[in-house]
């Protein structure tokens, strides 16, 4: 009997292990998953038990008084480390201080691209208590003014290249008594203080706590522009508390100190500031900053700088796999790569042609209140659904009428919700753990986004604009937006909002604008049908300057289409699913096409030699 007993223990230890394996094979990543997020929600209820407050400001400092020589930037060869940063950060402080139209708690635009000063000039923000709002470096005009006018500014900080630019809207500035400073050691246009001389000259004496009193968990920390910055973007209010938590997001994909970060996203954008710099501070790595992505040097950085770690967009993976191929695509130290939008077939090609690389693939949005990731490297997933998550962070699919642009509700008037395996909306419930700020100064724009009577009377949901879909075994994909936003170039872009654009210029009534789809190109490019004014001719020359004078490059329309007269529905919304799905086919379209031209700086005739061109991927967009 003792004998048949060991002999059934000893066979239940072997196959056990084989059961789960066939049964649940996920089941070891999902405990593992679940252990990293204890740990991250303990070290995040100690830090906010924490008194005097414990911000994002406070882990730098504990990082440099733990490695203060270690390098934190790595720029253009030169090397910044962790008490180089702290030190520069405090002489950035102490000269702002001293700037009469400035005082501690202020809130201060940074309009710069990325160098080592937006770095310095945050953390030197920080410990005024100061909230920044970060520019887009692309905007101009109306955009600019805009984007710095609804977070209520009082200063702007512009780097010196951008003098332009700020010179552009510097009346309507000084017409409202803002601060202007330019990092330069000399400029000669007044109104605008050369404030890096003032910089180099300042002590470096660190700024007491004091000045930063004033903030709590729920005090703004940044204003991140969402909706693509195109035409009149919103401000996502991103506050202490959720900064607090962003520190995680590196650490919780298993980034350590020894790892060296390679950040090439803008600094002003989500990715790069919360991922690539906010996520470094909390692990005390070493960042190789960049001025912007470069396809063709991407894997010579790697390898200088034995870079360990990359962040990407959809776009940077695909660029990667279209560079020309090399003999040495699989020597380099990177082990991981971090972001989100890599299609399916991308991740493929781009573990095959440069190696065993984890790609964690995750999703989650400036101002949403739930994300996913895909910890388990299922290529095409965004992420893995799980039981505990669901209770931390509430969430479901819906179901959405994309025809009508809104959810689908019952007899009851609450949401149905998508049966697994089908395509709804993604909302997540608006709870104190997963709250949803909104938008500096736009109401109206906030309470779109909250959704009510989702699964009961009274509850309050957060829209994401996303169609997701989960499979059988808890992976969850994205499939598209909805509404009037599309993405290209990894940036969303706002329909309406190129739409408003586009109709202020000389001669154009209408304009619907829309995404259709590329091949051998990630996301929708933009086209917008319009019609024009009575007596008026298309003039492409007119167009091109007045959209590159409005709108960042990829928000600017890559194609046009004359029509006698807009589309819309009974209540008056722009009809889109036709012309989504006629695309820019002049084999299919009767209508007038035209064509973005760079070289010629014009909207020129698009001919079907030309589209065939585009369709075989002899042409670039």
């Amino acid at each position: 009997m003792m004998m048949y007993l060991i002999s059934v223990i000893l066979a239940s230890i072997f196959i056990i292990p084989f059961a789960i394996k066939t049964l649940s094979p996920y089941l070891w990543l999902d405990i593992l998953y679940l252990k990293h997020l204890l740990r991250i929600l303990v070290t995040f209820v100690s830090r906010r038990r924490r008194r005097p407050f414990f911000f994002v400001l406070d882990r730098f400092l504990e990082q440099t008084a733990a490695h203060p020589d270690k390098s934190f930037i790595v720029f253009e060869n030169e090397h910044f480390s962790y008490s180089y940063t702290d030190r520069r950060s405090n002489k950035t402080a102490n000269a702002l201080l001293s700037q009469p139209g400035y005082k501690a708690g202020d809130t201060v635009a940074l309009f710069m691209g990325n160098e080592p000063a937006f770095m310095f000039t945050w953390l030197a923000l920080a410990k005024l208590g100061s909230p920044v709002a970060l520019l887009n470096h692309n905007i101009r005009t109306k955009s600019l003014l805009h984007c710095f006018n609804c977070c209520k500014a009082t200063v702007l900080i512009a780097a010196s290249e951008l003098k332009a630019a700020v010179e552009d809207v510097l009346p309507t500035l000084t017409e409202q008594g803002v601060t202007v400073l330019l990092m330069t050691k000399h400029c000669d246009t007044p109104g605008i203080e050369n404030f890096s001389d003032k910089v180099d000259e300042a002590s470096d004496s660190p700024l007491p706590r004091s000045l930063r009193s004033h903030i709590t968990f729920k005090s703004p920390a940044v204003y991140i522009y969402t909706s693509g910055t195109t035409g009149l973007p919103k401000a996502a209010v991103v506050n202490q508390n959720r900064l607090l938590t962003a520190l995680a997001v590196l650490a919780s994909n298993g980034v350590t100190s020894s790892d060296v970060i390679y950040l090439n996203l803008p600094l002003y954008h989500t990715a790069g500031f919360i991922v690539g710099f906010i996520g470094s501070i909390e692990t005390g790595s070493t960042i190789i900053l960049k001025r912007k992505f470069s396809a063709s040097q991407f894997w010579d950085d790697c390898r200088k700088h034995s870079v360990t770690v990359v962040q990407y967009i959809g776009e940077v993976m695909r660029y990667l796999c279209s560079t020309p191929k090399r003999e040495n695509d699989k020597d380099h130290k990177v082990k991981l790569a971090i972001g989100n939008g890599i299609r399916a077939e991308v991740w493929k090609e781009f573990l095959n042609r440069f190696g065993n690389i984890e790609v964690r693939e995750f999703y989650a949005s400036t101002e949403g209140n739930v994300g996913f990731v895909n910890y388990v490297g299922k290529i095409g997933a965004i992420g893995r659904v799980n039981f505990f998550h669901q209770k931390l962070f509430p969430f479901t699919l819906i179901k959405y009428d994309t025809e009508r642009d809104e959810p689908i509700r019952d007899d009851n008037g609450l949401c149905v919700e998508a049966p697994k395996g089908e395509t709804g909306l993604l909302v997540s419930k608006i709870t104190d753990i997963a709250p949803f700020v909104g938008y500096a100064q736009n109401e109206e724009q906030t309470e779109r986004k909250k959704l009510r009577n989702v699964l009961k009377k009274g509850d309050l949901y957060f829209n994401s604009g996303d169609l997701m879909r989960i499979d059988n075994d808890n992976f969850i994909y994205f499939q598209d937006r909805v509404g009037d936003t599309f993405r290209w170039k990894g940036e969303n872009v706002a329909t309406n909002e190129v739409s408003d654009i586009l109709t202020i210029s000389d001669g154009l009534k209408e304009a619907n604008v829309y995404g259709v789809q590329v091949p051998g190109h990630e996301g929708r490019i933009g086209m917008a049908a319009v019609t024009m004014k009575e007596g008026a001719q298309f003039d492409g020359s007119r167009i091109f300057n007045h959209v590159v004078s409005y709108l960042p490059s990829y928000a600017r329309p890559c194609f046009i289409r004359i029509q006698n007269a807009v589309e819309v529905t009974g209540t008056f919304k722009q009809m889109k699913v036709k012309l989504v799905e006629e695309s820019f086919d002049p084999g299919r379209i009767q209508d007038p096409l035209y064509i973005l031209d760079n070289e010629e700086k014009s909207y020129i005739p698009l001919t079907a030699q030309v589209y065939s061109s585009i369709i075989s991927g002899n042409i670039k967009l």
